[in-house]
């Protein structure tokens, strides 16, 4: 428990402690160059000429008008666009002033930075809505980043800059972070409620609001105070991870909350030569491990939720995890993204900064290739990740889940499940819908990607799992009114069984509340099984139902992406890559294909297949069993 940290030890052990800054400044050109040395001079002069282009770039205009789009029409992009092209150039034009020293970005440095000084709000327009009440600045993930932003260019820069800048910069931080923080009580992330709870928002917020703390709170008294509320806010945070180290929020968000957490954890470590320790324990070693686990093929992750099936993950972060805890596999993990030529789009400072000073040693051997479990399982969140072959990348993978649809960025999905093969989602969760004012509002179960009709989830009755309808919030956007209807909680799957051996893994579930009333359900069960049979193993699905009042219809439904060819015994779904093939009863069900045209996706609109097992008539009780089988 975090909170064991009290204010008064914490004062003793920062005015004990006194290291030298967590990064050097500019002017010690011994640590620069050792830092050219180290990242090579192809780097170096990628940098250098994305600053000499940003140096000649105009900063962006953020107008009243352009923040006012996300209240008047649900969009947020053509605000945080600019905004964040602000911060890019920041970061990079800081960067490179360190690596050159030639003194030619410090003027288009210290524009952007007064630029961001003079923002009337540093939280983005879909968090806060209104214009900014500059008596109650609003701490969201926006502004706790951009804290961090000036204070660590303050750190390496700023004394290249004219004074005041630094100055402003504290008293900024002060007004729009600092004070806040410790007098309000009205930011919804700080700790669990009974309207609400917490997610990756409490790690980055406190990451940043402390880290911003650590640069430029002059009182170890203050700081004190504002380390030991953020530690008491990380506990509820470490809560919403299941004990074998999983969050449902999925691998992405894994990246930026618990990222943001491990920034946090190494900078008070680092404050305190080590003697607050918030990167120990059995569970920050597991939750470090969420990305290995929960890997489908080289590139690609489980998707549940909001979660993106094509997560990238900052190298810096993996690195630092592999170092502090021992966790040689994840340097497989960044050599990978190395070799594919991906990285993390990274515009804050934080991660970019780190990205020089953590990253593996210049010459280390390349690792082999990632090392996944045949089984992986989170017992609490229900996900079981099965593979036929752990050594093949090309292997038949298995993902499936239980839990209940009040969980984070939820989505409403119980029972859910994907097929994975060749390196593809055959069988896919089509992913999240477009961030808008409308995603996150109580309409966000009239999207189809939230759905539990847009997931491969059985319709008993013609019913979608509940609830229908999503939390309101209250005008000030902080707290929620909750109706037992819009109880997510109440609409879940129990464990049956879980099984895994040599031959076959096993998940059962009964879903029978993850339903309305109006689905008139005695029970409904759920097994699906990976088959581990040669050549290549097999998915079995097989949905078992009991109606309540008298004989009701059952459709099993498969969600792709791929082309569909229907069959005399069988549908084949075609992948870019890979195939399945799905036998049923003949004499127990008949398919069909739905097109649902032009899915608002965060990638873009697009079609989506759902392929619909359903009874040949309607029945007191019924089995549908499917075959899933891989093509060779």
């Amino acid at each position: 428990m975090l909170s064991q940290y009290n204010p008064i030890d914490i004062e003793a052990i920062l005015r004990q402690e006194n290291p030298a800054p967590q990064f050097p400044p500019a002017a010690d050109r011994t640590a620069w160059k050792a830092v050219r040395n180290r990242i090579g001079e192809r780097s170096v002069h990628s940098i250098i000429q994305r600053a000499t282009d940003a140096a000649s770039t105009p900063v962006p205009s953020l107008p009243a008008t352009l923040y006012l789009e996300f209240k008047r029409n649900g969009q947020r992009e053509s605000f945080q666009e600019p905004m964040r092209k602000r911060r890019d150039m920041h970061t990079v034009l800081a960067l490179a002033e360190c690596l050159e020293y030639q003194g030619r970005f410090l003027d288009p440095l210290m524009d952007v930075t007064w630029a961001i000084l003079e923002e009337s709000s540093w939280a983005m327009p879909a968090h806060q809505s209104d214009l900014t009440d500059l008596d109650r600045p609003v701490i969201d993930l926006g502004a706790a980043m951009t804290g961090t932003q000036l204070a660590e260019m303050d750190l390496i820069v700023g004394a290249e800059l004219d004074p005041l800048v630094s100055k402003r910069i504290r008293d900024e931080i002060d007004r729009r972070l600092l004070t806040p923080y410790l007098t309000r009580h009205d930011h919804w992330w700080l700790y669990n409620t009974e309207q609400r709870r917490v997610n990756n928002w409490t790690a980055v917020c406190n990451g940043n609001v402390v880290n911003a703390a650590l640069h430029v709170e002059q009182d170890p008294a203050r700081l004190a105070e504002i380390i030991a509320r953020a530690a008491r806010s990380l506990d509820d945070y470490l809560v919403t991870f299941d004990s074998d180290g999983g969050s449902t929020e999925g691998p992405g968000y894994w990246s930026y909350g618990f990222g943001n957490y491990v920034l946090l954890a190494q900078a008070i470590e680092h404050r305190s030569n080590g003697r607050l320790a918030f990167m120990d324990g059995d569970l920050i070693y597991k939750v470090a491990q969420f990305p290995l686990r929960t890997m489908l093929s080289p590139g690609k992750w489980v998707n549940f939720s909001d979660a993106d099936i094509d997560a990238v993950f900052p190298g810096s972060l993996l690195a630092y995890l592999a170092q502090r805890l021992h966790l040689p596999d994840l340097i497989a993990l960044h050599d990978d993204q190395t070799r594919r030529g991906v990285q993390a789009r990274t515009n804050e400072i934080s991660w970019s900064l780190r990205e020089l000073f953590w990253r593996p040693e210049p010459g280390s051997a390349p690792s082999a290739a990632i090392p996944v479990n045949k089984h992986d399982w989170y017992s609490e969140m229900h996900w079981m990740i099965a593979r036929n072959d752990p050594t093949d990348p090309n292997g038949l993978v298995l993902a499936a889940k239980g839990g209940h649809n009040a969980e984070m960025h939820n989505q409403n999905d119980v029972g859910n499940f994907i097929v994975h093969y060749k390196g593809e989602s055959v069988i896919a969760d089509i992913g999240r819908g477009r961030y808008t004012r409308f995603y996150f509002s109580e309409t966000r179960y009239d999207h189809f990607v939230c759905q539990s009709l847009g997931h491969s989830c059985p319709v008993p009755n013609g019913q979608m799992q509940g609830p229908l309808a999503a939390p309101k919030r209250t005008p000030d956007n902080m707290y929620i009114v909750i109706t037992e209807e819009m109880k997510g909680s109440n609409f879940y799957a129990s464990l049956l069984a879980h099984d895994s051996s040599e031959a076959a893994d096993t998940l059962k579930l009964d879903m029978t509340h993850a339903y309305p009333k109006a689905a008139d359900l005695q029970a409904l069960t759920r097994t699906i099984s990976l088959k581990r049979e040669a050549p290549a193993g097999w998915v079995e699905l097989v949905d078992e139902v009991v109606f309540a009042g008298g004989p009701g219809t059952l459709e099993s439904v498969l969600t792709t992406f791929g082309e569909v060819e229907p069959g005399d015994g069988g549908v084949l779904i075609k992948g870019d890559y890979g195939s399945l093939h799905v036998s049923y009863d003949e004499n127990v069900v008949k398919p069909r294909v739905e097109v649902i045209e032009d899915v608002d996706l965060s990638t873009g609109p697009r079609d989506v297949n759902r392929i619909v097992f359903e009874l040949l008539q309607p029945q007191q009780q019924a089995e549908i069993r499917l075959s899933i089988v891989p093509v060779q």
